[in-house]
């Protein structure tokens, strides 16, 4: 299969890529992140989360955020709403689009959420009925689609049957995560194909953490399969706080980087992206985790 001439970036530095950092941040320097990402050709920002604070502190604050930012036309602004209250919230917020999210792992299930896939899956059917009603698109996630940590191995038929039903009830996109980031490119061209079964090939996104240094790889491995959605995270911030050893989502940056040497379109400016990432990345008080913005700033 050929590649595909354009992608589409979903940015999720702002609500992944924060939520698990141990340091308060300030309303306004998420502000000035999700302003930069705009201003840098992002046309989708996941801003923030609508849950509880004492489970994700640095998600507190969500509708200060989604009120001060500079809203670009053309762009999305998105929040994750694990339950009915969080999508009241976001509601309330004026947000038109929010995302949801299962597992492929039983056990994560039990450990993320308190509950099993089906029951997860249950959850939802109020949420989506209360979206369409107020004329919100709805995307979903999919965890542990390569590997689970308590589980090991996931049957991609297991991932199928989970895409299939976050589909099925209305999400419009379905992004399937490696959120250890143990998955390989043969096992990623399996995943994406053996989904593909139950959920168009269009309607799926990757979202891959690149704890074994595979993210890169597997993206390509994705385009090769016909996708054409890529999650990913400014600076490379963020993990899974349940997810022992997930240390981050892969480098905005870098998958930019490399979708410009295979003359893949995206509309988003490299450099402004990795000033983006420097910024961010002065204010948690580190170093870009980008490659690309590391060798830029070497060279």
């Amino acid at each position: 299969m050929s590649l595909p001439k354009q992608v589409r970036l979903v940015e999720v530095g702002p609500r992944d890529g924060l939520q698990n950092e141990q340091q308060p941040i300030s309303v306004a320097d998420k502000v000035r992140l999700v302003d930069d990402l705009s201003a840098a050709g992002l046309s989708y920002i996941e801003v923030g989360s609508f849950v509880s604070p004492k489970w994700v502190p640095q998600m507190a604050g969500s509708a200060e955020v989604f009120a001060q930012i500079q809203r670009k036309a053309g762009v999305t602004y998105a929040a994750l709403t694990p339950n009915m209250k969080g999508l009241e919230a976001a509601i309330e917020a004026g947000v038109k689009e929010v995302a949801v999210f299962g597992a492929a792992s039983e056990a994560f299930s039990q450990k993320n959420i308190n509950c099993s896939i089906a029951e997860s899956l249950a959850r939802f059917a109020p949420l989506m009925e209360a979206a369409r009603e107020h004329d919100i698109r709805v995307r979903g996630y999919v965890s542990c689609v390569l590997g689970c940590p308590y589980e090991g191995e996931v049957a991609p038929a297991k991932v199928a049957e989970v895409a299939r039903e976050l589909y099925a009830m209305g999400c419009y996109e379905v992004s399937l995560g490696d959120t250890i980031g143990t998955g390989t490119p043969g096992k990623t061209r399996t995943l994406f194909d053996t989904v593909a079964r139950e959920v168009p090939r269009e309607r799926l996104a990757g979202h891959f953490h690149d704890t074994y240094g595979q993210a890169l790889a597997n993206i390509y491995a994705s385009l090769l399969e016909g996708i054409a959605v890529f999650d990913s995270s400014v600076a490379g911030l963020g993990g899974c706080p349940y997810a022992k050893g997930a240390s981050g989502n892969v480098a905005s940056e870098d998958v930019l980087y490399m979708f410009n040497g295979l003359d893949i379109a995206t509309g988003i400016d490299l450099d402004a992206l990795i000033a983006a990432g420097d910024r961010i990345s002065r204010v948690l008080g580190r170093v870009n985790g980008s490659r690309v913005a590391r060798a830029r700033h070497a060279g």
